[in-house]
């Protein structure tokens, strides 16, 4: 939580150093954006499949071996050769996910060299924004192998249950970021004035620095988990079968996007503006503890599932759900109340105000939904099950958040009114789906399965 908290923080200060710069350049970077999610949506898809194996051979090394002797003293000795194997399987399950995405990082590079400008440009953008935002994307897609690497190596330390080394190696690349965005966009003392080039740079940096520093630490004796050589095709075949749905998932999200702010924009500029107040101040507060929750619930999963205990397994997931109910779900009713107050700290206009604080209640009144989404979301992750949420949140955005919203909002003229009814049964649904999967689905079994199929423990 930690972490993600800073990661915002970096994000907001690109947007507010960028803005000191020229509308202009604030639209470069958020068209931009829109390309920069795609190694992010990678990232997260093959650390998803790193996660879910880690966590669960990390169990299964914990566990007591399947064959017990007694020695000339009449003493029971546990074989410990199946923990040793799912350390091993977890390190090559570690180090594949870190070769893929390296490699799946690499069509990135040419993709901001060659295609950035053009790219940019082909979504309306005028001259000088897609010159600016081309920039800006080919230095940071410069970077997109250690962006990979960055997302993948965070969590797979998180599936041993380290979480505090991606968390410290994180905050001092986020405050790199930071210190680096703020002089080198605006110029400060010996430092040229680069700009928008200079936020790109800062960016690249914190992506090469957190790869280069948890590299490190897995390679050295501070993590249980360390490198081994890609061999197993198996192992491969797992990590890449988890990781598809999650991937698909980000990029259905991002594609998703597109019509939905066109829905929003048929109503007006206003409208369009008050929801990225209104989302954004509610990602600000809720989506640190969220996230958090999302990593917490696979690794106790995956660990309980790997020694052996599918009901503890289900404990943990619909303990961490209640967690997150509890507290996220308070979150989300203090803003709920106050969405007015918090707006005005976006925004003055008195239209844009109106609809931001709507959305805000609407998110507001969302967050138990939510949160429950994403937490039992990681705990399916925990369980290799990452198809339930891809079915959860894909038919959602584009059944209710695109589809609902356009028929009530635009087709039968309810307005923005179908938009907020939209967003509401979005998330009452994902959580239908993933809340059925957790309860009767064969997550717990299919990870048993896989488990056995690579070696992890041995044969019941």
């Amino acid at each position: 939580m930690a972490e993600q908290t800073l990661r915002t923080l970096m994000r907001t200060t690109d947007v507010v150093v960028t803005g000191l710069f020229s509308p202009a350049a604030v639209a470069a970077i958020g068209l931009a954006d829109l390309f920069a999610r795609l190694p992010l949506r990678i990232g997260l898809g093959l650390g998803s499949g790193a996660i879910a194996l880690s966590s669960q051979d990390t169990g299964a090394s914990r566990a007591p071996g399947d064959e017990t002797t007694t020695d000339d003293a009449g003493e029971d000795n546990t074989d410990d050769a199946g923990g040793d194997a799912a350390a091993a399987n977890r390190d090559e399950a570690i180090t594949q996910a870190l070769v893929v995405g390296i490699l799946a990082g690499i069509p990135f590079i040419l993709f901001g060299l060659l295609a950035g400008e053009r790219a940019i440009a082909a979504l309306g953008a005028p001259p000088n924004v897609a010159e600016m935002g081309g920039t800006y994307l080919a230095v940071i897609f410069a970077t997109a192998p250690a962006r990979h690497v960055a997302l993948i190596a965070a969590r797979s330390l998180q599936g041993t249950g380290d979480t505090r080394t991606p968390m410290y190696v994180n905050v001092v690349s986020n405050l790199l970021n930071i210190v680096g965005t703020v002089a080198l966009g605006l110029g400060l003392g010996p430092v040229p004035r680069l700009e928008i080039v200079g936020v790109g740079i800062a960016t690249a940096f914190g992506n090469l620095f957190t790869a280069v520093a948890l590299l490190a630490a897995i390679y050295g004796p501070w993590a249980a988990a360390s490198f081994a050589r890609p061999t197993d095709a198996t192992i491969a075949k797992q990590l890449l079968s988890v990781s598809a749905p999650k991937i698909a998932e980000g990029l259905a999200a991002t594609v998703a996007e597109f019509p939905f702010n066109a829905i929003l924009l048929s109503f007006g500029t206003e409208v369009n503006a008050a929801y990225q107040i209104g989302r954004r101040m509610h990602q600000q507060v809720t989506s640190p503890l969220s996230r958090g929750y999302n990593v917490a619930s696979s690794v106790v999963v995956g660990q309980a599932l790997g020694e052996g205990d599918p009901a503890r397994a289900r404990f943990e997931g619909w303990a961490s759900a209640a967690l997150g109910l509890v507290t996220v779900g308070a979150i989300g009713l203090l803003l709920f109340v106050g969405a007015e107050s918090f707006v005005r700290l976006f925004t003055d206009d008195p239209a844009t105000i109106d609809y931001a604080a709507d959305f805000a209640r609407v998110y507001g009144l969302v967050s138990p939904f939510l949160v429950l989404y994403v937490v039992l979301s990681g705990a399916l992750q925990g369980g290799s099950d990452t198809r339930t949420p891809f079915v959860a949140r894909t038919t959602g955005m584009f059944g209710f958040m695109v589809g609902f919203s356009w028929l009530v909002g635009v087709r039968l003229g309810w307005g923005v009114e179908g938009v907020y009814a939209g967003i509401f049964l979005y998330f009452v649904w994902a959580l239908l789906v993933v809340a059925a999967g957790f309860r009767w689905g064969g997550w717990a079994a299919k990870a048993a399965a896989m488990m056995e199929e690579r070696g992890s423990v041995g044969e019941a």
